[in-house]
């Protein structure tokens, strides 16, 4: 094996890296004064704690918080804006007022997002910040992601994406600054555990909301979502995981909780967590219910 070749590539590796995340201080420092779409996660949280470091002050992080957000998501970004010294508010939003999201279409994100950065476009011209930014990474052009058309109208900007920084970056960069989001799993909104299609309700929001609190709190490591089917939910979590969730012991506690939460059928998807699943599938009454009787 030849070493030096490895090591010549790292190096390379590095030098890119560090290229782009020079390239956000200046996007950052020309910006001068912002305000930051702050949800928590790991691109929102690197970039909080650069702009911090960059603009001296003239950051305001703001958090929208409504049903559709998992509590312990509500409270981590509490912790990380304390963490960076950021001046940070939270603000409520209530998507759940609007029967267009909670038709719960295919574009549910581009009704949400439209109207989440909406608000914050409002708030930002009160508050005096002539830019408003967000922690879309330079990875996330390539997934289905409908929201990133309501950024584009608002003219929100994504100083990640235009810096050219990926997701594994951000990670690597986040440890180098000792931030305990680096190693976080992605985080979405409870709305996408519902299929398209299927009505969005505060109840079944609530529902995902205890049912995966629940699983971590089983001792369920990294990516984990319930998919909510109504009477039926399909749990999916990281492969090394599957085999927690199936233990006796475990799955009767499972099984005992969800279903004093209201579901009647847990199911474990033993293909695993995949990204965005939910999306490619109806509601199994959508799919004609006499299919599997």
């Amino acid at each position: 094996m030849d070493h030096s070749t490895d090591r010549k590539t790292d190096r390379k590796t590095d030098h890119s890296m560090n290229r782009k995340y020079e390239a956000l201080k200046e996007i950052l420092r020309q910006m001068d004064r912002v305000l930051l779409a702050f949800s928590g996660g790991v691109d929102s949280a690197f970039l909080l704690r650069v702009a911090s470091e960059e603009l001296n002050g003239n950051l305001l992080a703001v958090t929208a918080i409504s049903e559709t957000t998992p509590a312990h998501e509500q409270e981590e970004a509490v912790r990380i804006a304390a963490l960076c010294n950021a001046q940070h508010l939270t603000v409520e939003t209530h998507e759940l007022n609007d029967p267009e999201f909670t038709s719960n279409p295919e574009e549910k994100c581009y009704i949400c997002k439209k109207y989440r950065f909406g608000l914050l476009a409002d708030l930002a011209v009160e508050k005096g910040y002539p830019v408003v930014i967000d922690g879309t990474n330079a990875d996330d052009s390539k997934d289905f992601r409908p929201g990133m058309r309501a950024l584009r109208e608002l003219s929100v900007r994504s100083p990640l994406a235009e810096a050219g920084l990926t997701k594994s970056e951000i990670r690597a960069l986040s440890k180098q600054l000792d931030l305990p989001t680096w190693d976080k799993p992605a985080y979405a909104c409870l709305a996408t555990r519902i299929p398209c299609g299927s009505s969005i309700t505060g109840e079944r929001l609530s529902r995902i909301d205890r049912a995966e609190d629940f699983l971590r709190g089983l001792g369920v490591k990294g990516q984990v979502r319930v998919r909510d089917y109504g009477e039926m939910c399909r749990i999916e979590s990281a492969s090394d995981m599957i085999q927690t969730i199936a233990a006796p012991e475990i799955r009767e506690q499972i099984v005992n909780h969800f279903s004093k939460i209201g579901y009647k059928f847990v199911t474990i998807d033993l293909a695993g967590y995949r990204m965005g699943s939910v999306v490619r599938q109806s509601a199994p009454e959508q799919n004609g219910s006499k299919q599997g009787r």
